[in-house]
């Protein structure tokens, strides 16, 4: 029975919802005085929704209604889907840097927000810190992403690579944090709440120079359709 429900916390593993803020414990690197709301043909930044494990780019629904609501048309908003059980370091940091290379080509912009959440949260830093990403991404938010590993995954660790890449020591979760955890002329945001349930400890989520919010409690996967957490994240895209 124990083992039964260890399996089942370990399936779940995906995303999270999130509520009101509560409190916000920001150490952020200062943005740049002409970071724009805009890219430089003055159109919205494409926005990349990268989703978690065993998740789809269904997941996103709430978040880009809010997106298309404020102005964001829908052909500059993308969800990245991917096999969440493969190499954060080997395979999926590099198809994401492919993924994002098209939507570069597509409209035309010079850089794009990147939004993950759960799982989704590695291979963007992966991109980012070691895949050149930097120069190609202005925002980078995480919504209850395992940054420092999270003690849950060691349940399907032994069958699946990105439950070892999420254990907490793991070779990716260890070089991403390695040396400077926010590198580049990048804003990065994290979101985690107290109630998550399958980021242990919630604490894992928050980032070295990151602006590190912790919002009420929730579930891991609320975080996804909260319309709290929505407004937050669209705050932090449009911000100059």
């Amino acid at each position: 029975m124990r083992r039964s429900a260890t399996l089942l916390l370990a399936g779940l593993l995906l995303a999270g919802t999130v509520a009101v803020p509560a409190t916000a414990q920001a150490a952020p690197r200062p943005a740049s005085a002409d970071a724009p709301r805009e890219d430089s043909a003055g159109a919205p930044r494409p926005v990349v929704l990268v989703h978690g494990r065993n998740a789809g780019p269904g997941v996103w629904g709430s978040l880009t209604e809010r997106l298309t609501t404020a102005g964001t048309p829908a052909d500059r908003i993308f969800a990245w889907s991917y096999d969440s059980s493969r190499s954060t370091n080997e395979v999926l940091a590099g198809q994401l840097a492919a993924y994002v290379d098209d939507v570069l080509r597509r409209t035309g912009a010079d850089r794009v927000d990147l939004v993950a959440h759960s799982l989704g949260s590695l291979p963007t830093r992966w991109y980012v810190k070691y895949g050149g990403g930097a120069p190609r991404v202005r925002n980078w938010v995480s919504l209850a992403g395992p940054n420092h590993g999270t003690g849950l995954a060691w349940a399907c660790a032994l069958w699946d690579q990105g439950c070892r890449d999420m254990t907490p020591g793991s070779y990716v979760v260890s070089r991403l944090n390695e040396g400077d955890e926010t590198p580049g002329d990048v804003r990065y945001t994290t979101f985690r709440s107290a109630g998550d349930g399958q980021i242990l400890p919630t604490s894992s989520t928050a980032l070295s120079g990151a602006r590190n919010v912790q919002v009420a409690d929730m579930g891991h996967n609320d975080l996804l359709g909260d319309p709290g957490v929505a407004e937050q994240v669209l705050a932090t895209l449009t911000a100059p």
